[in-house]
This record gives structure tokens, sequence and C-alpha cells, in this order.
């Protein structure tokens, strides 16, 4: 892989970053890093550690945490707020990510938090991938 598509390939990670609240799918990344689709999921996974939609999902999960702890919106309008147009994939993927589901994180006490910094917060807050929620909770 060449420093150039590093390059190319930040770029497309950056607009997710920017934009996971819109429509965001494989091929229209793909063009923001000027590769084809098939060619820049290899290379995204490569240079990242997982696929972008799994990426996209990260963020979109990352956010919808910050909203429920917010506690002013329904998980239905958190689901939507975030990009997500699947309220029971949205959830699936939450409780896979977070270990409880968003209905749970939403009702359970986030105070002991409120003092942390939210630089610091967004560190331990952070959705775990690939079960590793599951291995979290068992410990």
């Amino acid at each position: 892989m060449t420093l150039e598509d590093l390059v190319r390939l930040r770029r497309a990670r950056d607009q997710v970053d920017r934009d996971y609240a819109e429509p965001l799918d494989v091929p229209a990344l793909a063009r923001t890093a000027l590769m084809s689709a098939g060619h820049f999921s290899r290379s995204f996974r490569a240079a990242f550690g997982e696929t972008p939609y799994s990426y996209l999902m990260t963020r979109r999960i990352e956010r919808a945490k910050a909203l429920l702890r917010r506690g002013d919106l329904s998980v239905t309008e958190v689901c939507f707020e975030v990009g997500c147009t699947s309220l029971g994939s949205f959830s699936s993927r939450f409780t896979e990510l977070v270990g409880e589901s968003p209905s749970a994180y939403r009702a359970r006490d986030h105070d002991e938090g409120s003092a942390v910094p939210a630089c610091v917060a967004k560190i331990h807050t952070r959705p775990v991938r690939n079960g590793e929620a599951e291995a979290t909770a068992r410990k």
C-alpha cells in the first residue's frame, strides 16, 4: 500500500467521522478514496483493522451512547439521529458492542462520569467490537 493510498483512505475515514449520520455506503466511500469498492474495502481493513461498515457503526454507536446518556431523546429518536434506518439493527449492534440494550443503557445512572472530561470519557466509553463486550462482561 502506498502513502498516497493511505492518504485517500484517511480522507474516507474522516468522511465517516464527520458524516456518520448521513447515508454512507462502501461505493460512496470508495469514490472518496478514488478506489473500486472491493479494493477500498480490502485496503481499509488492512489499514485500520476493521471494515468500513464496522468503523461506521462504531462511530454511530459512540454518538448514540452520548445521546442516550443525555436522556432527552427516546431510543428510536437516537437511532435515527445517528443515521441508522432500522431500530432492530441499531439495537442489535448496540447490544453487541456495548453489552447491554440501548434502553438499559439509557435507563442506567450516568452521573458517576459527569465530572470526567469529555476527552477521557470518550476513551472509556468507546464501544468495543467483535464480541469484546461479552468477554468484558464475564470478567
